[in-house]
């Protein structure tokens, strides 16, 4: 079969090789894949990818190998899937407690949109804990997670801010009900809760502009920029503010998976999709993933896809 390997080339990061297809095991299903999505953190893996790596996280595509034990959905079914790694292939071994059915309304290109960035939403909401009628501050928000919590936030009765780089970037988001603006510091707090994924100065800026006792859910660092906080500065801002880690891994992921395609079959979340294209295209794509020219998700269809 054909797979995506790294090739440590900046302007080509992968290339097609063959591979011998893989072999489950007993709690792995075998699934043809017709659809994948990169995710930018991918893209800096493959800037000094490490030996052995098989990139591909976020997976939609058939089951042509049920799984050994019984587990799991059964030959026909279609699915999307969480694996890990591989998935940029023909054909992936995944965990069957990493995947979900899809009923014939959803297409695999808006399942494969749905894993990592809908799962880290779903379980960054969890952690903030209930939003009804609490304000809201999401710093990074024009990429997949971002879209996904924003609509999920808003639609949960959140008063919701937004900062995006620009007003092209952030178009989706207000039609989903944010309030945009474009730098951390033009943001009127005070807030709630504050989804802090960019790192740098923007986490501190952030951090400022919580209520006393409020809460600052850090769960990425997309500029790349270490952050730095002052603990003067602190005692001249909120008092008594909890910040908080967040990192979205942990299995099992099917029943996330399943409630994401839950909420799209009942026109609940809307996958914000910037560029549909044939996985030839896959190096192109990613280049322009890393360098932010691509709104929301990108999708690559495979030969299997229908």
């Amino acid at each position: 079969m054909r797979r995506l390997i790294p090739t440590g080339e900046a302007a080509r990061p992968v290339a097609f090789a063959e591979a011998p297809q893989p072999v489950p095991e007993p709690g792995e299903a075998l699934v043809r894949i017709e659809a994948f999505a990169p995710n930018r953190g991918e893209t800096f893996l493959l800037e000094n990818p490490r030996a052995g790596l098989l990139p591909g996280k976020d997976i939609a595509g058939l089951v042509v190998q049920a799984a050994a034990d019984g587990s799991g959905p059964g030959v026909g079914a279609r699915v999307v899937g969480h694996p890990g790694q591989g998935g940029w292939a023909e054909y992936a071994a995944v965990p069957t407690h990493s995947l979900a059915v899809l009923p014939d309304g959803i297409d695999s290109v808006r399942a494969a949109a749905l894993p990592l960035a809908g799962i880290t939403a779903l379980r960054l909401l969890r952690t903030a804990g209930s939003l009804a009628g609490r304000r809201v501050l999401l710093t990074g928000a024009s990429g997949g997670v971002g879209h996904y919590v924003t609509e999920l936030a808003v639609g949960a009765g959140a008063e919701l801010t937004a900062v995006t780089a620009t007003p092209v970037r952030g178009e989706r988001l207000a039609e989903l009900g944010a309030h945009l603006v474009y730098d951390v510091a033009a943001a009127r707090g005070p807030f709630d809760v504050v989804l802090e994924s960019t790192g740098g100065p923007a986490l501190p800026a952030a951090l400022s502009k919580v209520r006393p006792g409020g809460l600052l859910v850090w769960f990425g660092q997309v500029s790349r920029t270490p952050a730095t906080l002052d603990f003067f500065d602190l005692l001249n801002g909120p008092e008594r503010v909890a910040i908080q880690h967040f990192h979205y891994a942990g299995a099992p992921y099917g029943a996330d998976l399943a409630a994401l395609v839950r909420l799209v079959e009942q026109d609940r979340l809307h996958p914000e999709i910037g560029r549909t294209a044939d996985w030839a295209e896959t190096a192109a794509t990613l280049v322009d993933l890393r360098e932010r020219r691509i709104r929301g998700k990108a999708v690559l269809l495979t030969e299997g896809a229908m």
